[in-house]
């Protein structure tokens, strides 16, 4: 007898997480809305990952094992794998709230104009310890649309997504890498209404091993080609080739742990104004890195009054000052 299909896919790739995984798969087994299927791509894992998975014993869960090709090829994996019409997207070193599922879909189901659902988060380190939560730019559908192109307007393992647009958008362009959501969204703005809820669905844990780091630390190639593509809604060959070159060259612990102590220490003072945790974070980066002259900056300016600093960041935010 064929099983009922399941309300929503909860989408995860995996890659090289055995550190965070059992905590992530945990969280979704004990979400409050219960008819969901987890469908776990492990993109070629040489770590302990895939044991990790393989020790729960829950039916709703499903592994497809694949060599490592990258996230974007992952999702497009799980989206041609996937049994619901709705999709949850989520990474396997975040945590859900444990009414993340049936706030996003209770709202599907009462708005079926709309395509996209997102939420606010809260960020944490790699040890689990809160930095700050990120509120939204932009949370109505016409807020969204009205987004300067160039702002990511969801945090990508927050969205729950209507598969059907999904696809029709074309799904994750694999060689977009570290921005295949942000190109996708792109598109799926004008396929139909979007939103993100004014509540914090997610936990979202910063860690070196990321894919996505402090973009400041990237190269200004990559920031051009990321900026031309998502406003052309795709990237040619050439770019492509270019940008995974951009990124092997940059997959080292300088970039990769240098970025992530130089985004705690801004966030601490941005967006949770601890001056001294944002100094220990800046001075890590600094001796990871002594030649980014922007973490030099950053520290002095967390000598100023927390007045001084918040006019600062205003003229960030408004793109007077980068």
């Amino acid at each position: 007898m064929k099983q009922p299909e399941p309300k929503i896919t909860v989408l995860m790739p995996a890659y090289n997480v055995e550190q965070y995984i059992g905590i992530a798969i945990r969280s979704v087994l004990e979400q409050s809305f219960t008819d969901f299927e987890l469908l776990i791509i492990n993109d070629g894992s040489t770590d302990g990952t895939e044991a990790i998975i393989r020790s729960f014993d829950d039916n709703r869960i499903r592994l497809i094992n694949q060599g490592n090709r990258g996230i974007a090829a992952a999702l497009n994996m799980g989206l041609l794998n996937s049994n619901a019409t709705l999709i949850a997207r989520f990474d396997a070193d975040d945590i859900c709230m444990p009414d993340r599922l049936r706030v996003q879909y209770n709202f599907m189901l009462i708005n079926p104009d709309y395509i996209i659902v997102g939420s606010d988060a809260d960020y944490t380190d790699m040890n689990g310890d809160y930095v700050f939560t990120c509120t939204m730019p932009a949370h109505t559908a016409a807020e969204i649309e009205a987004l300067a192109v160039s702002k990511c307007p969801f945090i990508h393992s927050a969205v729950l997504f209507r598969k059907e647009a999904i696809l029709q958008a074309g799904g994750y362009d694999e060689q977009a890498c570290a921005f295949q959501d942000h190109i996708l969204w792109a598109k799926c703005i004008r396929l139909g209404k979007t939103c993100n809820l004014p509540v914090s669905l997610l936990q979202v844990r910063l860690n070196p091993g990321s894919i996505s780091i402090d973009e400041k630390w990237r190269t200004r190639r990559f920031r051009e080609i990321k900026s031309q593509s998502i406003r052309r809604g795709k990237l040619t060959m050439q770019e492509g080739e270019e940008l995974l070159g951009i990124l092997k060259k940059q997959n080292n612990a300088v970039v990769k742990e240098g970025s992530y102590y130089s985004l705690l220490g801004k966030k601490y003072l941005w967006n949770n104004h601890q001056p001294q945790k944002a100094r220990d974070n800046l001075r890590k980066a600094i001796r990871i890195n002594p030649a980014r002259i922007d973490s030099y900056f950053i520290l002095v300016l967390s000598f100023f009054p927390k007045d001084f600093i918040s006019w600062v960041y205003k003229l960030k935010l408004k793109g007077i000052w980068s």
